[in-house]
């Protein structure tokens, strides 16, 4: 590693792929590809993204009347983020007050709030918002993965094959999300702190999740030594987490009041992870309406411990953090509920899937034969208003 007249670390680029293998086994970073091959893995992932959206698109209006296909993803959160966007926290004054709204950050709405300036409809709005983030957000994904000398496009196949996929085109905040996380994530990798910091920061205006992005990035920052002079930079991130919490205590008098609205609106308190995992495997086990889903949320407690084994014994701290500290969260609350689409913001997981299915090609096609088939199930339960994470 070298600095330029800057004093900002280069790695340089001349390394070879057993060079990469080697890195990824120490938990050191991935020298950056020539901007060539940047260049491909970015349209790569944008025509994967597109074709994979008109293919859903397609599908979704195959025996649906044009003037119900938008109704068709207006589920679940989607309704919520509207009522907040057009309403705001204190929710429709027609409707009985929802105590669970302050559970949601305020990014969504607020751009479903300016988007909807030139679109009319609500739902179509926050379509629009997920599928422009998607694209940016696959296009940092493929050019991240060639970083780590994986093929780019492979990266992005195994995020949209992923069975809860389905939420990456829907109204939902996790493609924003990730069109911050990931190119933050990018920006760190390659030593532009500010940049990372500023991106970091409009994560945490979205999800909780930028708590976790935010830490990360420090434990990155100190693992490559980098000037204490950059980091302040470090502490921008967590100041829209600061400010959603004093909004809400001048409004309510809470300064936790998102917790306390998971608590209110969905039950989340916390228990301990033995307890969440017998409460879950009940209800997994059970023959009610929401049996499947809890069979879902088992299988995906038991992917995210894998993972963050996985980034454990690679010695990827500041990627395993990340994963681990939100997967503690949800492990350790009452019940387990939306795990396996918290799994899509673990941008590292579908970096190492693509290191692995770029030296065994067959790994993907395996991986797109089991999964591409739930994926497809799991879009229709969600579009037919079953509950699906």
């Amino acid at each position: 590693m070298t600095a330029d007249s800057s004093g900002v670390s280069v790695i340089p680029p001349a390394a070879t792929p057993a060079d990469n293998e080697a890195d990824l086994a120490e938990g050191t970073p991935s020298p950056i590809p020539a901007p060539k091959i940047t260049r491909s893995a970015r349209r790569d992932a944008l025509l994967l993204w597109l074709g994979s959206r008109a293919g859903i698109g397609v599908s979704t209006l195959l025996g649906v009347p044009l003037a119900e296909y938008v109704d068709k993803w207006r589920q679940w959160d989607v309704v919520l983020f509207t009522t907040i966007a057009e309403y705001g926290y204190d929710g429709d004054p027609a409707k009985p007050h929802d105590p669970g709204l302050p559970a949601f950050f305020p990014g969504v709405p607020l751009l479903m709030r300016l988007v909807h300036l030139v679109v009319p409809d609500w739902t179509v709005a926050g379509l629009l918002i997920s599928l422009v983030a998607g694209a940016v957000a696959m296009m940092a994904l493929a050019q991240l993965a060639e970083m780590e000398g994986a093929n780019g496009w492979m990266a992005v196949l195994a995020l949209l094959l992923f069975p809860t996929a389905v939420f990456l085109t829907a109204g939902y905040s996790e493609s924003l999300f990730l069109a911050f996380a990931i190119p933050a994530w990018l920006a760190a990798r390659q030593g532009r702190w500010p940049q990372a910091a500023i991106l970091a920061a409009g994560g945490s205006c979205i999800r909780i999740t930028g708590l976790f992005l935010a830490v990360a990035l420090i434990v990155e920052f100190c693992l490559r030594r980098q000037s204490p002079q950059r980091a302040g930079w470090l502490l921008l991130p967590l100041a829209p987490l600061v400010a959603y919490s004093v909004y809400h205590y001048s409004r309510s008098g809470d300064w936790l009041a998102w917790k306390h609205a998971q608590e209110a609106g969905w039950g989340r308190t916390f228990a301990w992870p033995w307890q969440a995992w017998e409460t879950s495997w009940q209800s997994a086990m059970g023959d009610g309406d929401f049996a499947v889903g809890f069979r879902m949320e088992i299988v995906g407690a038991v992917v995210t411990v894998g993972v963050l084994v996985w980034l454990l014994v690679l010695r990827r701290w500041s990627e395993a953090l990340y994963v681990g500290a939100q997967g503690a969260a949800l492990l350790t609350s009452a019940y387990y509920l939306s795990i396996p689409r918290s799994l899509l913001v673990y941008f590292p997981v579908w970096i190492l899937v693509a290191r692995v299915a770029t030296r065994r090609p067959w790994v993907m096609a395996l991986y797109a034969l089991l999964l591409g088939p739930l994926m497809l199930l799991h879009s229709a339960l969600f579009l037919d208003g079953g509950w699906a994470g």
